[in-house]
C-alpha cells in the first residue's frame, strides 16, 4: 500500500496517482480515470479533479493509495 502525505487540506485523484507512482502523467492519470479503473472509498472515481482528504483510499490497477494528513 502506498501513502500519500497531503500538504493542504486536500490532493486532487490525478495528483494523487501522481505522487504514488501509479501514473506517469497527467494524461496518463486522466485516461485511466476516464476509463472507469480508478476507485475512491470503494466506488468507481470519473473525476480527475476529485479532492481527497485524509483517511481517503485509492484503487487503481492492483493497488492502494491512502490518503494521510
Amino acid at each position: 500500500m502506498e501513502t500519500v502525505h497531503l500538504k493542504d487540506d486536500y490532493i486532487k485523484l490525478g495528483q494523487a496517482l501522481k505522487a504514488a507512482g501509479l501514473a506517469d502523467s497527467g494524461v496518463e492519470a486522466k485516461m485511466a480515470i476516464l476509463d472507469g479503473l480508478v476507485k475512491v472509498n470503494g466506488q468507481v472515481e470519473l473525476q480527475r479533479g476529485k479532492k481527497l482528504r485524509a483517511g481517503d483510499r485509492v484503487e487503481f490497477d492492483g493497488n492502494t493509495i491512502k490518503i494521510e494528513s
